[in-house]
């Protein structure tokens, strides 16, 4: 069919303009080439790598060197660093410099993945930025300014936050809820200026757009424009031919091509404000053979570009700096989004994609502390060898574990990855890559350690060992912490001293997972940034005889079964559990909690929970199914127990309420109330009661919840977070299909419900799914096992099967808003980052001496330490210099003087009336140790940046004079630094 044969009927759907209205110019179609590569999914990394990653480096290298026209854009950084540092040859690393400086292949998003928005935590999401734009910049000189969040499940508000911080000056997402996308189309409104902080506000606003129904993809799939086909695994194909390839370019089928990317691009048209149309050309595992792709597409091309007048519109090759460029230049007056996120997301209206925050919760689990342990890592790295001489420690070594771990962390962030949304063996893949780093970074732990006190050999101790055992903790916070530690021993019997040979207070019980052995609970308070070591012997005979204090063997009292009540009488008979904050009331009716009275305010909250479970389909033809993706429930929830048996183990420092839930499988709650000393050391840990809880194996087609019910007049509005770094206000809502599901949001630390009264904080040290779905009540969704007989998923082994036994935890926080506002932020962190517990030998002078290392160190309530580090660049902080040495080809080696610190205020505007004031930081308390601090520079999030030199877009708003925030940190000749509330700046610094 010939162009002009379906403008006619394009002009009778009412897709071009009427003729009284002003005639538009004609359109420019920005055809972006790209390939959507994921980090693990349906195969592992290698795999990928065999089965055609490489050769898409390889084709779009070689494809683009024979036409200057074309042009390409890379997002991962993961494959093309293994690309590049494993495969690359030398010619194609110089032909890889050449265009990138000619803007022809242009690095987009520069992460090391697309990383998850919904259950990733904006530390690790920092983090993985932080790896793949200093790689970036290291080798080419360039700092990625678009970026390119197409895939993940929904868009959180953070994540425009952080682009803003880095540098970027536009943000492309896609997978927004359908209807809202519907409306947005309809309205053009597709555009727009996100706001995502609402504290930093207008100074950190990003330019968004939001992908077409389309998507970053051709729709469907396969219709059209993929003349490579679909990769083959373990591949490549040896003669060149694979599935689904599309028919070749000719005279004979040109039209068809053409009429399918017009009728495309009068759509795309439709929905946006300017005559600047993106189409990405692209999908998931495509351009292994890019010269294909490119051959036919330029004749494409070139058939329009040669009837532009009769089309309508004309074609070129581009990147999105491209694209968004001619946007900027047309200077529209754009809407404002607030900091309102885009979660949850619905494919449709049977499609929640809720079910993936509490999918594979033991991955989950394990990538938050793989990444604590990280956060412990680094600042203990920098502090502690960064000046003192290292006899037994090489620093390259040490970086390089350090190196490792984060490239895992980084790596798990992927949208496939933390969110469960993958294939079993790629999630052992990522298991093995963390479980490696993890025994890395413990290794170099106790190599600083050691290197801060040798371990002495001599005879043999009371326990077997050369020497005696000692308990060395660290503290990764920047604040004094107040905690309790717990560890496994044989027997209750035994001896703890402190550095100076002083008693502590410990207290022993029978161990909850091994009844043959003894849970020791040891009450320590350490500086931020230090360590303790405490010294554990057996005692030689009673404490009357020798006078060495002993722990406190805790008392346990046994309560019998009760069954799972249907109605009648409750609250007869309660059994207090106290500490110096709460009172916690169990029913001996039940054995289930009653209530809890919050000392401070005086209040008495009915509080009770229990497990439920919701049911799923598991047939594809009788409707709508749950995955790993999707939350599509049968019905409600259901009660997931018959009977319940409860014992109390009460001890000085630590009372536990054991709750053991009876049926097919056995769940478990230990509850915990701490005692601590009085005043403000001992407030985080008396204001929390800790939940541990065990859940699984579930039954096959079950999605496990704890339900806790209050009194609270809530009116079912829940708050949960975005990615640990702000709250979102999600009031309940009723839709025509699939409400229970669709009211479920992401809780990656902390969620809370509330009346005018009371404030009930929940703490996590992982993601699950959250939801009220009544009025007083919240639930946390915690594992799920599912099958299903979706043909595709079977045949991909993309089933949730997961019979593990999970054991997350959770912080309760009950109390006014005002307490609880105060002490939600620190207690997450506290939670977050426990001090690292190591247990190594050592003899008795190293035990009784000083504790070598550095100063402590105080930061101010509101200020969070958010990273410590030697980031190991190769780079000159000087932007002119450093691309003087990428000319000259010269190999840099990492510079292990350059530190870079990260300090965020912890609250939001408005959060609280004296924390969320302005404050001021003495930068050489929190620099101690480090030596005379030569520089101090204020660089952007990820640190490739100058901030005096990163010249941001802006853009014409529709409302100019909304609120811009105060976000800007000052530095005075570097001594004080002043934050503004959840600013997040980056300081690079150069001890001596």
């Amino acid at each position: 069919m010939e162009p002009r044969g379906w403008l006619p009927l394009l002009l009778q759907l009412g897709l071009m303009w009427p003729p009284w209205a002003q005639p538009e110019p004609q359109l420019r179609v920005f055809v972006v080439p790209h390939s959507h590569m994921d980090v693990g999914w349906l195969h592992t990394v290698q795999e990928n790598m065999q089965a055609y990653v490489t050769n898409v480096y390889n084709s779009v290298v070689e494809a683009l060197t024979l036409e200057k026209k074309r042009r390409f854009i890379a997002v991962e950084q993961e494959y093309f660093r293994l690309w590049w540092d494993g495969v690359a040859s030398h010619w194609q690393k110089r032909k890889v410099h050449q265009l990138v400086a000619k803007g022809r292949l242009e690095f987009v998003l520069g992460g090391q993945v697309m990383h998850d928005e919904a259950v990733t935590h904006i530390d690790d999401q920092i983090l993985q930025l932080t790896e793949g734009h200093g790689f970036l910049y290291e080798t080419f000189g360039v700092r990625p300014q678009i970026s390119w969040q197409v895939d993940p499940f929904g868009a959180s508000s953070t994540t425009p936050t952080l682009f803003a911080l880095a540098g970027f000056n536009a943000h492309v997402i896609s997978r927004i809820d359908y209807d809202l996308k519907e409306a947005m189309q309809d309205n053009r409104q597709l555009q727009f200026v996100w706001r995502g902080s609402r504290s930093l506000s207008a100074e950190q606003e990003i330019f968004t757009h939001v992908l077409d129904q389309f998507s970053y993809s051709k729709v469907p799939r396969y219709e059209g424009f993929n003349w490579d086909g679909e990769a083959i695994f373990p591949g490549p194909s040896l003669d060149g031919k694979y599935p689904s390839m599309e028919i070749p370019v000719t005279e004979d089928s040109i039209p068809d091509f053409t009429h399918l990317l017009g009728k495309r691009v009068l759509h795309k048209a439709s929905w946006f404000q300017t005559a600047h149309i993106l189409w990405p050309w692209g999908c998931d595992r495509q351009f292994f053979n890019a010269s294909l792709q490119f051959a036919n597409m330029d004749i494409v091309m070139d058939y329009i570009n040669s009837e532009a007048s009769e089309f309508g519109f004309s074609v070129e090759y581009a990147t999105l700096g491209d694209y968004f460029r001619a946007v900027h230049s047309d200077q529209v007056a754009w809407q404002v989004r607030d900091h309102r996120d885009f979660l949850p997301y619905s494919s449709d209206m049977h499609h929640a994609w809720t079910g993936f925050y509490a999918s594979r919760s033991g991955l989950k689990a394990l990538a938050r502390r793989a990444s604590s342990l990280l956060y412990a890592g680094e600042s203990m790295f920098t502090r502690y060898v960064l000046l003192a001489p290292h006899p037994y420690l090489d620093p390259a070594w040490g970086l390089q574990q350090l190196q490792q771990l984060r490239w895992a962390v980084s790596e798990v962030q992927h949208h496939d990855a933390i969110t469960g949304t993958h294939v079993p063996n790629v999630g052992d893949m990522f298991v093995e890559h963390l479980s490696t780093g993890m025994q890395g970074v413990h290794k170099l732990m106790a190599s600083i350690i050691q290197d801060r006190s040798p371990a002495h050999s001599g005879k043999r101790g009371p326990w077997g060992h050369t020497v005696d055992p000692v308990l060395l903790v660290y503290n990764p916070l920047a604040w004094t912490v107040t905690t309790i530690i717990t560890l496994t021993v044989d027997f209750p019997k035994v001896s703890i001293t402190d550095e100076s040979g002083l008693p502590v207070p410990a207290q022993a019980q029978r161990s909850k997972d091994m009844p043959s052995a003894y849970d020791l609970h040891v009450l320590t308070t350490i500086p931020g940034l230090s360590y303790r070591h405490y010294s554990i012997r057996p005692s030689r005979s009673s404490q009357e005889e020798t006078g060495e204090p002993e722990p406190f063997v805790a008392k346990t009292t046994q309560f019998g079964g009760r069954l799972r009540r249907y109605g009648g009488q409750v609250g007869g008979s309660l059994v207090p559990v106290k500490n110096g904050c709460y009172i916690v009331f169990m029913d001996l009716d039940t054995n289930l909690m009653h209530s809890v009275w919050e000392r401070q305010s005086n209040r008495k909250v009915y509080m009770t929970q229990q497990f439920m479970e919701y049911h799923a389909n598991s047939d594809v033809w009788q409707g709508p199914i749950s995955d790993n993706y999707v939350f599509t429930p049968s019905g409600t929830a259901e009660p997931a127990w018959e009977a319940v048996r409860m014992e109390i183990v009460e001890g000085p420092l630590v009372t536990e309420i054991r709750q053991y839930f009876y049926r097919l499988p056995t769940f478990t709650i230990y509850s915990r109330l701490a005692r601590g000393p009085q005043g403000s050391d001992g407030a985080l840990l008396c204001h929390h009661i800790e939940q541990e809880y065990q859940v699984g194996p579930l039954e096959l087609n079950r999605e496990a919840i704890l339900r806790t019910s209050t009194s609270l007049n809530t009116g079912r509005v829940l708050y949960s977070d975005n990615n640990g770094y702000q709250m979102q206000r999600r009031p309940y809502r009723n839709y025509k299909n699939n409400t229970i599901a669709r009211n479920y949001y992401p809780m990656v630390q902390s969620a809370f419900i509330q009346d005018r009264r009371s404030r009930l904080v929940l703490l996590s040290n992982q993601a699950h799914g959250v939801s009220s779905q009544r009025n007083g009540q919240v639930e946390v969704m915690l594992h799920r096992r599912l099958w299903n007989n979706d043909k595709w998923a079977l045949n991909n082994d993309l089933t949730l099967n997961d019979s593990s036994v999970v054991h997350p935890v959770l912080w309760l926080l009950l109390g006014s808003r005002t307490l609880t506002s105060d002490l939600h932020q620190r207690s997450g962190l506290a939670l977050q980052h426990q001090p690292v517990v190591m247990l190594r030998e050592m003899n008795e002078s190293s035990i009784h001496g000083p504790v070598h290392g550095c100063e402590a160190v105080t930061l101010p309530p509101s200020v969070h330490l958010q990273i410590l580090s030697i980031p190991g660049w190769k780079y000159s902080s000087n932007h002119t210099e450093h691309l003087q040495t990428l000319q000259k080809g010269h190999e840099a080696k990492a510079d292990l003087r350059r530190v870079l610190l990260r300090l965020q205020h912890l609250y939001e505007v408005d959060q609280d009336p004296v924390l969320s004031r302005p404050v001021t930081v003495n930068l050489q308390s929190v620099l101690r140790g480090l030596g005379s601090v030569v520089s101090v520079e204020e660089r952007s999030l990820t640190g490739t940046w100058d901030v005096s030199e990163m010249r941001r877009w802006t853009w014409s708003m529709r409302d100019p004079h909304g609120h811009r925030g105060s976000g800007t940190l000052v530095l005075t000749p570097p001594r004080v630094a002043s934050l503004t509330p959840r600013q997040t700046p980056a300081l690079p610094l150069r001890p001596v």
